[in-house]
């Protein structure tokens, strides 16, 4: 069980019987005048209790997932709130390997060629609180540069950091809530499709050196900045011609979004 299902599980027996025994007055002080302030000092205790105190490690589960033969992949990401950190660096025959704090459940389907893999928090691992997210739910996923990539993700109140310049990420998805998201796009995937959806948000696409990009970007009530130097009119003037090439459509509501 998680701590702050202990702590207030401990809290409410206690202010039970408190209610219980003053309903049978048999305490010599009325409960009601007292249970209001100490449910404030208890809160206020769980709380810096949950900033300030030992940090527990959780469960971590390791995962790796072999390519067996398969020449495309298709990985769908389900991380809610916490830190998710992916890149290269799954080894030879692996689509990808990674370290899931608070567990990661699984789905592999294949389809001749084809692998599609699902990954996403368990139910009934949230730890709820001002900072149960940032203790339990920290991801961190080596993926595979051998075989062309689709990546789906849906992010939540959380942090996420790709590196993808050394994949074959052919079509990237992003939907993402209130977070701060960074993501260095691929180096050498060809042509790449990128699309984002953000609520509030802060977004930054990188684009290497040497990629040439086209920007479909706007914001309902939050800011689009684009490196005009780089892409004028937001689009690279080689890109129709050039050899490696990023394609993004992006959405964001009260947040931002920056290519660079």
């Amino acid at each position: 069980m998680r701590r702050s299902g202990i702590f207030w599980g401990l809290a409410l027996i206690v202010f039970g019987a408190a209610l219980l025994l003053d309903n049978l007055n048999l305490l010599p002080f009325r409960v009601w005048s007292l249970l209001w302030p100490a449910l404030l000092i208890a809160l206020g205790v769980w709380i810096l209790w949950g900033r300030f105190g030992p940090r527990s490690a959780g469960s971590v589960e390791t995962v790796s997932l072999p390519l067996e033969g398969a020449t495309q992949a298709r990985l769908r990401l389900r991380h809610g709130a916490g830190r998710l950190e992916a890149g290269g660096g799954a080894g030879p025959g692996e689509l990808l390997a990674g370290a899931f704090g608070g567990g990661v459940e699984r789905r592999v389907n294949r389809t001749g060629d084809a692998l599609d893999v699902e990954l996403r928090v368990p139910e009934g691992a949230w730890t709820w609180g001002p900072w149960g997210w940032d203790r339990t739910m920290d991801w961190a996923i080596r993926l595979s540069p051998e075989v062309p990539l689709t990546l789906d993700l849906n992010t939540g109140a959380g942090e996420t950091r790709l590196d993808l310049s050394g994949l074959r990420v052919t079509d990237l998805s992003l939907k993402t809530g209130a977070s701060s998201t960074e993501i260095m796009l691929p180096a050498a995937a060809g042509h790449t499709t990128v699309r984002v959806e953000a609520g509030a948000a802060s977004v930054v696409l990188r684009v290497p050196d040497g990629v040439a990009a086209r920007i479909d970007a706007g914001a309902a009530a939050g800011a689009v900045d684009v490196d005009q130097r780089r892409f004028p009119g937001n689009q690279s003037p080689d890109f129709a011609m050039a050899a490696n090439r990023v394609e993004i459509h992006a959405r964001v509501g009260a947040g931002s979004l920056s290519v660079r």
